[in-house]
């Protein structure tokens, strides 16, 4: 479902994008990454047509994780209109993560 990014797709997948973008900054070694990707899937499958949702590895593509002053993971950025809006750090339940990145409303 999520679209992997790297920094040559960056500018295309996330910053020029004509919807919101879930970026959940990961690694393949992260306990609580693997957790809460699911939680992101069924976000990112209940607002299909009002967002997207791509994962960068960190280990791969440092140069992004450095860009956005990521320091730990899982962090998850929604960009609007090529501009980080919102953020949450950490495997969270689905409530939470909706809430920190001003999503809850869109649920109701």
């Amino acid at each position: 479902m999520a679209t992997d990014v790297t920094e040559a797709t960056w500018e295309d997948e996330v910053l020029k994008s004509d919807k919101p973008v879930l970026v959940d900054f990961w690694a393949e070694w992260c306990g609580p990454c693997h957790a809460v990707s699911p939680v992101l899937d069924k976000i990112a499958e209940e607002r299909t047509d009002e967002l997207k949702l791509v994962k960068v590895n960190i280990d791969q593509e440092q140069g992004l994780m450095m860009r956005y002053g990521i320091q730990s993971i899982p962090a998850i950025i929604l960009f609007k209109d090529g501009e980080p809006a919102a953020a949450a750090v950490g495997a969270q339940p689905k409530s939470a993560l909706e809430r920190q990145l001003g999503l809850a409303a869109a649920a109701a």
